[in-house]
């Protein structure tokens, strides 16, 4: 027989369970609200019905180019964490974006970021997805052209990624948190060099920071530090500027670059396969959470300052 409980450990027990019922709830109740206030919309590309969630913020003006941004969720998410973890629609309200949140395909669902084909798709596949669902929101918006991003996490940073190498000409700058770089960077060749921010936790179990090579996939992730310097690299920066470690934070970025293409990573010590500055408690079986920076913020003050050049 099992040891019969005191009635403080009773008390706690008991506790503990009702505050794991409300966080559920909580949870719940506020990715309802924010999804609430977008729209399902459905696109055929490639003789696939596929679909994305959008918000458009009550300050729109049809009259005024307004910036798009694309968040991308991770393998076997959805749109609604996406919503959720980032926070774009806040920043849709204060700053007049468009937000846009797509669903991968398959079950459970993910992006093709890989550089072989098969079940009858390929990453072109994806990347007609997209070209096609610009498409659509401009016949239907005022999108500014010089201003479309891209963003997502893990799967959805590694997708930003390979729109990076193959959509340069529609995309003015991508965004990564916890990014799975599957994608070889010999097989990227964008028209123009892309400027790209990223975060990624040195604790991150899902998409380790050193780099992993999954044979039950065949998946070949590189060590991130190494894959951001390689991409700034590509994009023929010249300067290098190391922000030392500073609380959970530390940093280093690639100026100089052609094109203004700047790059941006930011290491986050400790940090697991999460987006920082969301809710620590929406994500606690994916390591630590950061509250120090808020990446979106961060990929927000970016983007603007780096516009396409549609010379």
């Amino acid at each position: 027989m099992g040891r019969k409980l005191t009635l403080t450990q009773e008390y706690i027990r008991d506790f503990s369970i009702l505050i794991i019922i409300a966080l559920g709830i909580f949870l719940f109740i506020k990715i309802k609200a924010w999804t609430a206030e977008t729209t399902t919309v459905k696109l055929t590309s490639s003789g696939e019905e596929r679909s994305y969630q959008i918000y458009v913020p009550k300050t729109y003006n049809p009259k005024t180019p307004t910036p798009l941004v694309i968040t991308l969720h991770g393998y076997s998410s959805n749109p609604a964490d996406a919503i959720y973890s980032s926070r774009w629609n806040r920043l849709a309200d204060a700053e007049g974006l468009i937000a846009v949140y797509p669903l991968g395909t398959g079950s459970p669902t993910y992006w093709h970021i890989f550089d072989y084909a098969y079940g009858g798709r390929s990453s072109q596949t994806d990347v007609q997805f997209f070209s096609d669902l610009i498409d659509q929101l401009e016949e239907k918006y005022n999108i500014d052209p010089a201003r479309i991003y891209v963003n997502g996490i893990s799967m959805g940073g590694g997708m930003s990624f390979v729109l990076a190498c193959n959509l340069s000409e529609r995309i003015a700058a991508v965004g990564s948190v916890s990014g799975a770089y599957s994608y070889p960077l010999a097989e990227c060749n964008p028209q123009k060099p892309v400027p790209l921010i990223a975060f990624h936790g040195t604790e991150d179990d899902i998409v380790p920071y050193e780099g992993i090579v999954n044979n039950s996939y065949g998946l070949t992730y590189p060590p991130v530090p190494d894959f951001i310097s390689a991409y700034a690299d590509q994009n023929h920066c010249n300067e290098t500027i190391n922000v030392p470690q500073e609380g959970e934070i530390s940093s280093v970025s690639y100026t100089g670059c052609a094109q203004n293409a700047d790059v941006v990573f930011y290491t986050i010590h400790g940090g697991g396969h999460t987006w920082p500055g969301d809710t620590p408690a929406a994500t606690p079986t994916l390591g630590y959470t950061t509250r120090q920076i808020d990446a979106t913020q961060l990929m927000w003050e970016f983007f603007i300052q780096h516009p396409l050049s549609l010379d």
